[in-house]
């Protein structure tokens, strides 16, 4: 039985390394009514279900159904998700949120955007450009700027599009991109639509970065290095002055992605720049989403005002979009407003993301090179495992979700806890005790 298992995982990982990918049909001499060329298309290439990306997943379901595994993924949450929330009618314990500071669900931010959408209506209806811009627009993104010590911030309806359409405008066919190899897709996706050459390095490694910018910078007009402030996959954190030293040395623009450092690092939850007391204006580009502990939607970059204006007026993702309905941006305003009034909701969350890593090492789990900062992974090493365990956490009301490959590589497969300041240590223990005693039972 374990030889077979074995063997149907090592066909799924195979599979799941057959990326779909575009290919075109071989060219033909054209027909003269042009029905016979109509016909000679292979149905193949006019069905969804025959698409390699529906294939794969068909395939992996399968693979899933004979090791009977459930499905990890699209679970329903039946109202606020905070540190607790209600799936399937239960009160679990909950660690798939990033609600860091507990302000979703917040009575006065959600009164704020009651009072926006009573005041504005429930969309700009419009391009902010056009005609969609309205007060509240203005107001979030100058307390973003003043948040950011900064001349200007600009806000898009899409944290994922924010990296997209920066990446994808500012840079071009003569330019360089460099990342961490960890870089988020939507940093990917942004790369690949400018045009530029794109490389990564190793993960946190500055001296692999320096390596490859000696060797290639000359090459370039515009290079840019694009790293995170919290990753989270594993947790860590990059060394910024070491990244702000190699950008000023190379003279390259340095973009820190903030999705989930914002609201985390630091004493307050300013971030990257608060942790190591850097000069905010020693980053070039700051980017950042709404979605985390801001408590509304969409993602914003934070800069000098010539960067902010030229994205304002010519990236697709913010001039072709409709602008940020009023109730989305009310929400994060005030978030701002609150963070600066009480900062111990930053001091809880630091000090019980320190505790469940603490107590997850102390039962000789994996937790990879977390620093205890929000996110905290437990690296169980192998798929099939990883999301059997997220299925049987949630029979005892725990919900965490699974990190399957090839979104990690196969022997880093892990549960990915993310903590909230409303957990408890209680919460904690309840969750860790029952994961060791679920690991001990597999190894049996």
């Amino acid at each position: 039985m374990t030889a077979k298992r074995s063997e149907l995982k090592r066909q799924l990982l195979e599979q799941a390394r057959k990326r779909p990918t575009p290919r075109a049909a071989s060219a033909s001499t054209p027909s003269n009514n042009g029905v016979e060329g109509a016909r000679s298309v292979p149905e193949r290439f006019t069905r969804f279900d025959a698409h390699p990306g529906y294939q794969q997943l068909a395939m992996m379901r399968q693979g899933a159904e004979q090791l009977g595994l459930v499905d990890p993924f699209f679970k329903v949450h039946d109202g606020l998700a905070g540190a607790t929330s209600s799936i399937h009618g239960h009160t679990c314990i909950n660690f798939a949120s990033y609600n860091y500071l507990g302000y979703s669900g917040d009575p006065r931010v959600v009164q704020a955007a009651c009072d926006a959408a009573t005041h504005y209506g429930t969309s700009v209806s419009a391009s902010r450009v056009v005609s969609g811009e309205r007060p509240i627009h203005g107001e979030l993104e100058q307390a973003i700027a003043h948040t950011y010590g900064v001349e200007d911030a600009v806000a898009f309806v899409s944290g994922h599009a924010t990296n997209v359409s920066t990446l994808g405008y500012l840079l071009g066919p003569k330019d360089l991109v460099l990342h961490d190899e960890y870089i988020h897709n939507s940093s990917l996706v942004g790369a690949q639509l400018s045009g530029a050459k794109r490389m990564s390095f190793n993960h946190n490694d500055p001296e692999a970065l320096d390596a490859l910018l000696s060797r290639h910078r000359h090459q370039f007009e515009r290079v840019i290095v694009v790293i995170e402030g919290l990753y989270s996959m594993d947790g860590d954190i990059p060394d910024l002055p070491r990244f702000i030293a190699l950008k000023q040395r190379h003279h390259v623009w340095l973009m820190v992605d903030e999705a989930h450092s914002f609201g985390v690092m630091g004493d307050t939850g300013l971030g990257l720049r608060e942790h190591f007391a850097i000069d905010p204006t020693d980053v070039d580009i700051w980017m950042g989403t709404m979605s985390k502990t801001l408590s509304g939607c969409g993602g914003y970059i934070a800069g000098n005002k010539a960067l902010v204006e030229t994205l304002r007026y010519f990236a697709p993702g913010f001039l072709y979009s409709v602008g940020m309905p009023a109730q989305v941006a009310a929400p994060s305003l005030k978030v701002l407003e609150l963070m600066q009034q009480e900062p111990e909701r930053v001091t809880q969350l630091q000090t019980i993301s320190r505790y469940f890593l603490e107590q997850a090492q102390a039962r000789g789990l994996d937790t990879g090179h977390s620093i205890g900062s929000a996110v905290v992974p437990v690296i169980v090493g192998s798929s099939p495992l990883a999301a059997h365990l997220s299925h049987a956490l949630l029979e005892q009301h725990i919900n965490v979700q699974p990190i399957l490959y090839p979104a990690v590589p196969e022997k880093s497969a892990r549960l990915r806890f993310f903590l909230s300041c409303e957990h408890t240590q209680e919460h904690i223990d309840t969750t860790l005790d029952t994961l060791v005693t679920l690991l001990s039972n597999h190894k049996r």
